[in-house]
């Protein structure tokens, strides 16, 4: 196997290559960022062909890593020939590499979200055009993924994806004083710090739900959320017949991330195109993990935490306002972190931009116009909120 690793230093990145040294899989080249030191590591271990890098390192890393060719283009990485691509870039600059590799032909394991949150009709269009495949990586969506194995997708009556509740899940009840650090302190998953506040606001299970409904191709009322504490049951589905199956496992993302890239040379042409992997050999030991305990399951708290309500009011809307809502929630999280608004900001600034969106259609060139808007919109607000 001959991997691809976009945000190779990122959390999704790191981990993901951790499973290539485990099985003795290749890794032709790299995407990152700015983290010049953990990208020399990398390329020390892994000795990939070409790298890319954020414009603004690219002669330093020129200069650091020799004998490797080092580019400032993640899309022209991506569409490299490889066995996986792996999509772990994190927010919309992601989009274009998802979109460049599926048109090269490319099976892509996708822990991207927001590609298929606020472009999924013009990813499915890119793959249809390459050829590319699509697998996706988040432990949500795997457990999705497997839990269709086999079966037919018009005898499926509900997807259900289970959320931690973050670390607010039991209070308090007021949230409007929480800090940063507070909201970084996941119970019992290990991200960075963007997905790690989504998680808090539990907007990230609502880009999670509009994912969900564009990868298996069924509307939004069918994608249901639970808070699921224990963190154990991935995801379920629910059968026509009053059914359930559900994937349950340890919290490795490890474990998502092999299965995906496992999955991803025979991935989904199409919404719900769902084939079985052929899983490869354990990941780091986790064949005694002990199935015992009590697992608890309770609806969400959607007046305690709006910004669930607002990615399912962005997704049902469709056109332009995912597009918004990403771009928004991005600016609002940053702030937050930056101390420059409180957490019960986050949700109030996303509800102004998506009233305020223009209306159009879905193409690239509108998508990257709303993008733009949504984020300058947002840091306004921001701005009044300092005010």
């Amino acid at each position: 196997m001959k991997l691809t690793v976009l945000g190779s230093t990122g959390s999704i990145g790191t981990q993901a290559l951790d499973v290539a040294r485990e099985r003795g899989w290749e890794v032709g080249a790299l995407a990152a960022g700015r983290k010049l030191d953990l990208l020399e590591a990398q390329v020390r271990e892994f000795r990939p062909d070409v790298v890319s890098v954020a414009e603004e390192v690219w002669a330093e890393a020129r200069s650091r890593l020799p004998g490797v060719r080092v580019i400032a283009d993640p899309s022209e990485v991506a569409a490299l020939p490889a066995d996986v691509v792996v999509n772990a870039m994190s927010g919309l600059i992601g989009l274009v590499p998802t979109r460049a590799a599926l048109e090269a032909g490319r099976a892509v394991a996708l822990a991207t979200k927001e590609a298929m949150v606020t472009a999924a009709d013009l990813i499915w269009q890119a793959a249809a055009r390459g050829g590319g495949r699509l697998v996706p990586v988040d432990s949500e969506h795997t457990g999705v993924f497997q839990c269709l194995t086999g079966e037919h997708l018009a005898d499926v009556a509900e997807l259900i994806l289970t959320a931690s509740g973050g670390p607010f899940r039991e209070g308090p009840a007021d949230l409007s004083g929480v800090t940063p650090e507070q909201a970084l302190k996941h119970p019992s998953w290990s991200m960075g710090p963007k997905i790690t506040i989504d998680s808090a606001t539990l907007m990230n299970k609502g880009l999670e739900v509009m994912e969900c409904a564009s990868l298996y191709g069924l509307p939004l009322s069918q994608v249901g959320v639970v808070i699921h504490p224990q963190s154990v049951v991935h995801a379920a589905v629910r059968f026509r017949d009053g059914s359930l199956k559900g994937q349950f496992g340890p919290t490795d993302m490890r474990l998502a991330i092999a299965y995906a890239i496992d999955a991803a040379p025979t991935g989904m042409t199409r919404p719900g195109d769902v084939r079985g992997a052929r899983r490869g050999p354990e990941v780091a030991g986790h064949l005694g993990w002990p199935l015992r305990g009590s697992w608890d399951f309770r609806e969400p708290d959607a007046a305690r935490f709006p910004c669930l309500g607002l990615a399912y009011r962005a997704g049902e809307a469709g056109g332009l306002l995912p597009a918004a809502l990403n771009a928004a929630d991005e600016v609002a999280v940053a702030a937050f972190l930056a101390g420059r608004i409180g957490f019960t900001d986050i949700p109030r600034l996303i509800e102004r931009v998506l009233d305020e969106t223009p209306p159009g259609v879905l193409s690239w060139d509108t998508l990257a116009q709303t993008e733009a808007w949504a984020r300058t919109r947002a840091r306004e607000l921001v701005a009044g909120v300092r005010a």
